[in-house]
């Protein structure tokens, strides 16, 4: 059972500098028109944030673009059509690549889909950009379980329990990839393969 797309919201909504992203597969310039085709799309069934639209005779800024992406695969993701909302939010990272929520919310959709590569990716990128919030910590603790790695798991969700101590999905997590640990020693230690039983998000563990 893989986890379920959530939304999240950041507790600390202080402004950061926040450094641009480069060399990513969906930063090609080539791409751009089409990118600007859809957001005059979405201009004109009024799809920007807030319902409003824009005065095409000064056209879009850089940020309404990105926001209205957001906002279109937010909507994408939780109507299930992930691979559609990742699409919509490539495109605003492309304007936007310094914006850690979009690429916390695209590593939470990549583990849906069973990508946990690219999850990693997405996952560590948000907490470079945004290293105080918890949930993106939490994100690329699960996304390291996935990939195979609890020992670094169990680090990424103690880094979230420091910012948010109170955090259940942050504990609870943190207890099944301590779980894992202990699991995969007693299977090395029978002489069976630890990589025939991958733990999956979401997974419930039982006491020992």
């Amino acid at each position: 059972m893989k986890i379920t797309w959530k939304k999240h919201s950041k507790v600390n909504n202080k402004k950061r500098s926040l450094a641009a992203i480069s060399n990513l597969p969906f930063e090609d310039e080539e791409e751009q028109p089409t990118v600007y085709v859809e957001a005059k799309a979405a201009e004109e069934e009024g799809e920007f944030r807030g319902g409003k639209t824009l005065d095409s005779s000064c056209g879009p800024s850089t940020q309404q673009l990105a926001d209205s992406f957001q906002a279109q695969g937010d909507k994408l993701a939780e109507d299930g059509k992930y691979r559609e909302a990742l699409g919509k939010w490539e495109n605003a990272l492309t304007m936007m690549p310094g914006k850690a929520v979009l690429h916390e919310q695209k590593a939470q959709v990549l583990l849906e889909i069973g990508d946990a590569w690219n999850a990693l990716k997405a996952a560590t990128r948000a907490t470079e950009l945004e290293p105080s919030w918890a949930e993106a910590w939490i994100t690329l603790g699960r996304a390291q379980l996935n990939f195979g790695e609890p020992d670094i798991a169990i680090e990424s969700f103690e880094r979230a329990l420091a910012i948010k101590p109170d955090s259940e999905e942050a504990q609870d997590d943190r207890k099944s990839a301590l779980h894992l640990v202990k699991r995969r020693k007693q299977l090395r230690l029978s002489g069976l393969s630890d990589t025939e039983n991958r733990f999956v998000v979401g997974d419930k563990t039982e006491s020992s």
